[in-house]
């Protein structure tokens, strides 16, 4: 349940509170500089989400001072493509949530449509309430969550799940927030058929895709973590890579970019054992441009 008794400094006799003081308390700043120093880009996502916890902070002021306040909706709707960060925003949030006391937990589950929706009568009831008796005291981000409304489909059970899952949001508003994330046009859809998940969602963030440049740092933070580096001329290659990759069908942003990195650190290995076997350090970590080269995308 949201604990009015959140950690921080007592009002002063004239009835004043430090707001600077109480966000120190909290610990919410160490998880805001995560966010920016962990994720490339997305500085609209940055600057909503201290929006979102700069008014969560003063509502717990307004509550601390005895001013009428109602309890703040927290459940949110993330839009963007694939790769641009929505689950592991939603995971920060949750961590802001639980520091500001309005969570008790503080963990996240995520599920898709499958591990709401059953595929028989009967089966939907269980497998939603399992999945939210989980996520009670932290959130549940469910990714394309318009895949839980399927009109086109008599006999699908998705809105059973959507029906309890409304109860929930509503009764248990205040031990759970919800988190709905998918593509923006098809996210409108969802809404316009369900104006009652709608009215209970507050926070609306919008997820733009990477740019060029930031596709290009995400791949070299991504290969550093691993232990490699691409030469002067695989550099090239990447952004090469880079350019052509999103123009195609089915790319996914920072998840496209990681699987190419994967991908070359295979045909990198691949390249040292067929060669001569005898390898050095400076080998075994760099990635040069046949290894980025190789890639299909460059086929067309």
């Amino acid at each position: 349940m949201m604990s009015d008794s959140l950690p921080g400094p007592d009002p002063a006799p004239s009835g004043t509170l430090d707001l600077k003081a109480l966000y120190a308390e909290t610990e919410i700043g160490a998880l805001l500089a995560e966010l920016d120093r962990d994720l490339v880009g997305l500085e609209p996502v940055k600057r909503r989400i201290r929006e979102i916890a700069a008014f969560l902070l003063v509502v717990r002021a307004r509550q601390r001072l005895g001013v009428p306040t109602q309890p703040p909706t927290l459940h949110m709707c993330f839009t963007g493509n694939p790769g641009t960060g929505k689950t592991t925003v939603a995971s920060r949030m949750a961590g802001i949530l639980h520091r500001l006391g309005y969570i008790r937990r503080g963990h996240l589950v995520a599920v898709t449509r499958d591990d709401l929706v059953g595929q028989y009568i009967g089966h939907t009831a269980p497998k939603t309430k399992e999945v939210l008796k989980r996520a009670l005291g932290g959130v549940l981000f469910i990714d394309e969550a318009y895949y839980l409304y399927r009109p086109e489909n008599e006999k699908d059970y998705g809105q059973e799940a959507i029906e309890i899952l409304l109860q929930v949001m509503e009764n248990q508003r205040d031990d759970l927030v919800v988190i709905l994330a998918g593509y923006r046009e098809r996210m409108e859809v969802f809404f316009a058929a369900n104006p009652g998940i709608r009215s209970r969602v507050a926070h609306h963030v919008e997820f733009p895709d990477y740019s060029n440049e930031e596709l290009f740092e995400i791949a070299g933070r991504i290969a550093a973590r691993e232990g490699y580096r691409f030469s002067a001329e695989a550099e090239a290659a990447l952004a090469d890579y880079v350019a052509r990759r999103r123009t195609q069908p089915n790319f996914a942003n920072a998840r496209s970019i990681r699987n190419a990195v994967d991908r070359a650190r295979l045909r990198q290995a691949n390249r040292l054992f067929q060669g001569s076997g005898i390898v050095d350090r400076d080998m075994l970590i760099t990635i040069e441009a046949s290894d980025i080269r190789a890639s299909r995308v460059f086929r067309d």
